[in-house]
Parts: structure tokens; C-alpha cells; sequence
């Protein structure tokens, strides 16, 4: 279903019922290529190696980090600088063997620090490790996707694209109630600004995800949509 909808790069993790060997072989039957492997940050403090190995094995590009480990929402600049710092230190070894870290924003990283915002302490510090942002997040956490983007052009290596229903409220606390995952375009995260300028920029890959119970329906929709604003 995927390829027939005309993707040919995805991201993902391991699937803990299904081995790497036969995960790999229903990609290449077909023609997907999985550019990014996600892993947990406990994955990759406890055995970098290991995702060295599968992240090479599938041929990927980059390696996801898409959560810092924290309890509800206690989120707090010293888990922040902690990560940080591990990232610096996971991105560089990575390097080393040709792959790329990338960190995945998820809202909670929008609470204020200083004059900014944790995200700002991290993205300012990043030296071995580049973002995917994902717009939906970076709108739930009250900031503007586009002004991010633009900000941190530099930092930013992937986007997931996501659109958010009108009228759902934002907080910064990477939660979300309801089903709130809609068509690209047709949200008020402003998608066809974001797109454009991303070109502009030159983003290396834009990833659609739609986590709605009407995924199936929904990602044809934003397809199409997708190719009238491209």
C-alpha cells in the first residue's frame, strides 16, 4: 500500500516479531528505501554499537531519537542538558561511520528557558547532531513551524509533515487528546508555507506522517494535496 501510494523513502524502527533480514527483504521487494532508523534514546545509550550495525544494515542515513526519557511532564533544563550532551556525544560517533543523528521534537522541548526555550538551548549547542522537526509538534508547543524553520535553517535536516485540527488547543507538554491528525492543508499549521520554504531550503527528505484513526484515508488525501501546492 505504501508503494502503491507513490512513496519510495520511509523511516521506521525494528519490529520485535519480525527479523532485520525479513524486514529488509519486504522493502526491497518494494523499491522502499528506509532512510532513517528510529530508536529509543535507551537503545542508543545502552548499545550504540548495535544501532550502528541495523542502522547500517537497512543503508540508512540517519539515526531518530524521537523522545527523552521524563515522566509526565516534568521535563526540565537539566534532562535537556543531559541530552544534549549525549546527543553531541552519540552524533559524533555515528559520523565516524558515515550516519547522521537527528533529534525529533515532540512539544515538551518548546517550555521557556531563559530568554527562549529549551529547544533553543539544545538546537543553539548541537554541534554533532541535526533536528527533524516535526510541524504538528512544533505547533502544539506554541511556536510558529515556518519561523522555526527559517530560524534554525541550518540545524534542520528533516521535517514530518502533519497538519493539526482547528481549534485544538496547544501546550507544551508533548500530549495530546483526541484525534487530532488531519489532511494536510486543510489544518492551521500553515503546510503549503512550510513546504515551500523547505524547499527553498533545500531540506534533505519531508516525511508525511498522520497518527488518525483515519490514516488510511487521510494520506491519499494529503497526496494530493501535496502535489497541487508542489
Amino acid at each position: 500500500m505504501v508503494r502503491d501510494w507513490g512513496f519510495k523513502y520511509v523511516e521506521g524502527g525494528t519490529i520485535s516479531d519480525i527479523s532485520l533480514e525479513a524486514q529488509k527483504k519486504l522493502l526491497d521487494q518494494n523499491g522502499l528505501e528506509l532512510i532513517s532508523l528510529a530508536v529509543s534514546y535507551e537503545e542508543l545509550l545502552n548499545d550504540p554499537n548495535k544501532v550502528i550495525e541495523t542502522a547500517k544494515y537497512f543503508e540508512s542515513k540517519y539515526v531518530i531519537v524521537g523522545w527523552i526519557p521524563h515522566n509526565a511532564n516534568d521535563i526540565g533544563f537539566d534532562k535537556i542538558k543531559r541530552a544534549t550532551d549525549f546527543f553531541n556525544k552519540s552524533g559524533k560517533l555515528l559520523k565516524k561511520e558515515g550516519l547522521r543523528l537527528a533529534y525529533h521534537t515532540h512539544g515538551y522541548e518548546f517550555k521557556p528557558y531563559k530568554n527562549g526555550t529549551l529547544f533553543d538551548y539544545m538546537v543553539q549547542r548541537a554541534k554533532d547532531f541535526t533536528f527533524e522537526m516535526d510541524v504538528f509538534w512544533v505547533k502544539m508547543g506554541e511556536e510558529d513551524p515556518l519561523a522555526l524553520l527559517k530560524k534554525y535553517s541550518n540545524k534542520i535536516s528533516l521535517l514530518h509533515l502533519k497538519d493539526r485540527k482547528i481549534g485544538t488547543k496547544s501546550n507544551n507538554s508533548g500530549q495530546v487528546v483526541g484525534d487530532t491528525n488531519v489532511v494536510l492543508g486543510s489544518g492551521d499549521v500553515g503546510v503549503k508555507e512550510i513546504v515551500d520554504e523547505a524547499i527553498k531550503l533545500r531540506i534533505e527528505y519531508l516525511f508525511v506522517e498522520d497518527e488518525s484513526q483515519n490514516v488510511l484515508t487521510q494520506i491519499p488525501g494529503s497526496l494530493e494535496y501535496l502535489q497541487k501546492i508542489s
